[in-house]
């Protein structure tokens, strides 16, 4: 893998766990995530007018951007059912292993082969991930609610960076945010609304929230998964992509040793020390 493309990703990796970090913050969690899909949209909208995008492109490409979208609201919908069955220090690592699922329906239904090395490289990358997440007396099968909208969840995050990685041979990175992630805009707005009406104060969350929790973690995102596209648009292959993402996942432990006093910090570095492994095998034959 070209060594611009590898860095334009491990930049994004870098983004990612920073804007999680500021959402984790947020007094309504859920709404946070709605102010975040909002400022996506926003932050696509008015860069594709600053470049001259031609939005209109998107119609001709409609099939890849009901996948991108309903591979997205897959993910962030089990996503919830996750955490609301199970922790997510449990489920996280099989949500994350997305590259396992684009390998397999790459090879089974897309006719696609991968060097055996880079093979080893997304081994190692998920088994460290997987190994940083893990925790003592952990059991996956205890709770199959969980492990079943975990799986979703993986498949989901893999649907929408398949779709995404073809949509980029047509479409622009504005374009493709701000319609994929417009049409869910409106989705996680009912959702949001239909909990907090509920609620004895259905705008608490508005008034408790700063502009900073609202503003800055969408525009980081947005940055972040631009990245992510352009990397598409050069012809970056998408397991190895989805892999190298898996940096975020030591930058997300550090970031949680550091800010929220996690424990187990040796433990997870010498796990991240395996995924870094995975990282450079796929960096340097991908």
């Amino acid at each position: 893998m070209p060594l611009d493309i590898v860095l334009i990703v491990l930049v994004s990796s870098v983004l990612h766990p920073a804007w999680n970090l500021i959402l984790k913050k947020n007094p309504d969690p859920q709404l946070g995530f709605l102010a975040l899909m909002s400022m996506l949209v926003v932050c696509a909208f008015v860069h594709g007018l600053i470049e001259g995008v031609d939005f209109a492109a998107v119609f001709t490409v409609l099939p890849f951007i009901a996948l991108s979208a309903g591979g997205l609201l897959l993910y962030g919908l089990c996503l919830t059912e996750t955490l609301k069955r199970g922790d997510l220090s449990t489920y996280y690592p099989i949500i994350r292993s997305s590259p396992v699922f684009i390998v397999a329906f790459s090879v089974l239904f897309l006719g696609k082969s991968y060097p055996l090395v880079v093979l080893a490289g997304i081994a190692l990358a998920v088994a460290g991930g997987f190994l940083l997440q893990f925790r003592r007396g952990t059991h996956f099968f205890e709770n199959p609610g969980a492990l079943g909208f975990a799986l979703l969840a993986m498949a989901g995050t893999g649907i929408y960076s398949l779709a995404d990685a073809r949509l980029m041979q047509t479409i622009t990175p504005q374009a493709q945010i701000t319609v994929v992630d417009g049409l869910l805009v409106p989705i996680y707005g009912y959702i949001w609304w239909r909990r907090r009406r509920s609620e004895p104060e259905p705008l608490a969350g508005i008034r408790s929230l700063s502009p900073v929790l609202f503003v800055l973690p969408g525009v980081m995102a947005y940055a972040s998964y631009y990245l992510i596209l352009i990397a598409y648009k050069a012809g970056a292959d998408v397991a190895a992509v989805t892999t190298l993402r898996q940096a975020s996942i030591p930058i997300s432990v550090a970031l949680g040793g550091l800010f929220l006093r996690e424990g187990t910090m040796l433990r997870r570095f010498l796990a991240a020390g395996l995924l870094a492994l995975g990282l450079v095998v796929i960096a340097l034959n991908g």
